[in-house]
């Protein structure tokens, strides 16, 4: 693979590969040391890229790799998976939508902080990236079957929590219930 053609084929991905390393290191400075890595990377085995099935996935792999190995040598932190500068409204001037969407997406991104981080990454990959199966199978060294799974424990669980929600509030236990009687 010659240099015009990684910039033609890799090179697009970059912006992909840096919103997901953001949304892993929560760090602008940090993803885009990520996505500068694995661009190089990248480009150090363009000579065998044509020999992978979904280079897409491979780079998306090689990111998450980095990324956890940074996250090991720092604590802990969790993925805030759902920004709000996705989902615009089309109710923008109505502030009860307005104040309804924002505390869903609130308790979403509770929800989604409380899942496990093997069940938060498949969601950020699959739901928010839009990630084939297989690919995210391979980013996550996981077998397709536990991938699914995985995948519709933690959607289960948020749907839940949004039916609670919709039912009751934020007040869905009977201690907070207690408190405010």
């Amino acid at each position: 693979m010659d240099a015009a053609e990684f910039k033609r084929i890799v090179l697009p991905m970059s912006r992909k590969l840096l919103h997901y390393s953001f949304q892993l290191l929560h760090d602008t400075g940090e993803a885009e040391d990520a996505v500068q890595e694995v661009v190089l990377k990248l480009w150090k085995i363009r000579f065998s890229l044509k020999d992978f099935n979904s280079l897409d996935a491979f780079a998306m792999k090689i990111t998450r790799n980095w990324c956890l190995d940074r996250l090991k040598a720092k604590k802990p932190l969790y993925i805030d998976t759902y920004n709000y500068r996705y989902d615009r409204q089309s109710d923008e001037y109505n502030p009860q939508k307005q104040m309804e969407h924002a505390d869903k997406l609130d308790l979403i991104n509770k929800v989604l902080n409380r899942l496990p981080d093997q069940q938060r990454q498949i969601v950020q990959l699959r739901d928010i990236e839009g990630l084939e199966y297989e690919q995210i199978a391979e980013i996550m060294e996981m077998n397709l079957n536990a991938l699914r799974v995985s995948l519709s424990r933690a959607r289960n669980k948020i749907r839940e929590e949004l039916i609670k929600f919709d039912s009751y509030g934020y007040q869905t236990n009977k201690d907070a219930a207690g408190k405010v009687l």
